[in-house]
């Protein structure tokens, strides 16, 4: 079951006639030299801080260490609440819950990196988002997020998910890959198909740069924890309607490794370039020095 490509990962789902969730939950076991009821265990503890994390300062809002952020999500709830929304019930619940996962992460608060804690709110958003609307049970969330994690695991292994080597397509990119390929499966398709949509979120993403304000995990990085669930959301509908991608995965994490590279370092994580040094965020910091 130690797949090292996308390529290759396919060819297990077919031998097996698994989906890739359960080839990935078969490579934890294998490699971690445990059981698979360990496996789900910790899987389903994870799946717990993520809802936690979701949903908590929506009812108590936490300023951000850097106080910056704090209080969003539960204003995207109170709008919903209006009857104001706009974005339809599934993306409405996936930004607000990935907003909140920013904000229990910028409080210091506790979160499951996936695959950053810079872009931890992605993946929860979106799923917690299509359980609430779809009434999916968490077993079948728990098999989503391995399915993820096969993704996430790919991308750290043959290319980055750090901002600081790749620009934030390496981070909120590979966040939104693991998102949608997750939700092709969650909603029935096929493997083949969940490795479209990653590939199609990278390509839709590439080139973004990673330019936090204040050099701190909070903004811009919470509005684009929205903007990836949105990115995967619509990767995963056209995967699903039987859009094909031209660029294989494969393909695709080299390209985004290679253009990541070639981002300047005023753009990746040094928080001296884009967004941050933009007159309003140097005055909301107190000066660039």
């Amino acid at each position: 079951m130690d797949f090292k490509s996308a390529k290759e990962l396919l060819a297990l789902c077919a031998q097996e006639q698994q989906p890739i969730s359960e080839i990935m939950r078969r490579r934890e076991c294998e490699l971690g030299e445990t059981t698979r009821d360990i496996v789900d265990y910790r899987m389903a503890r994870a799946l717990e801080i993520m809802r936690d994390s979701a949903t908590r300062p929506l009812k108590d809002p936490v300023r951000s260490m850097g106080g910056l952020i704090g209080g969003e999500a539960k204003q995207l709830s109170a709008h919903a609440a209006k009857g104001k929304a706009i974005c339809g019930d599934v993306l409405g619940k996936a930004m607000m819950y990935a907003m909140a996962v920013l904000e229990v992460n910028a409080s210091m608060g506790l979160i499951v990196a996936a695959p950053t804690a810079g872009s931890a709110g992605v993946v929860p958003g979106l799923l917690l988002a299509l359980q609430d609307c779809y009434k999916i049970s968490d077993d079948r969330l728990a098999d989503a997020l391995f399915n993820a994690g096969a993704v996430g695991y790919l991308a750290m292994r043959n290319a980055t998910v750090a901002g600081a080597v790749g620009g934030c397509q390496a981070e909120i990119g590979v966040a939104a890959a693991m998102a949608a390929s997750a939700t092709v499966e969650l909603m029935g398709g096929t493997p083949s198909r969940c490795l479209d949509a990653a590939s199609t979120v990278l390509m839709n993403m590439l080139g973004l740069v990673c330019d936090p304000v204040g050099g701190l995990v909070e903004y811009p990085c919470q509005n684009r924890n929205a903007a990836g669930v949105a990115n995967a959301l619509i990767a995963a509908e056209l995967a699903l309607s039987g859009v094909q991608q031209m660029i294989p995965l494969d393909e695709m994490l080299d390209t985004m490794y290679a253009v990541g590279r070639r981002i300047p370092i005023e753009l990746r994580e040094t928080a001296l370039g884009g967004c941050a040094v933009t007159p309003a965020a140097c005055e909301r910091c107190g000066g660039c020095g």
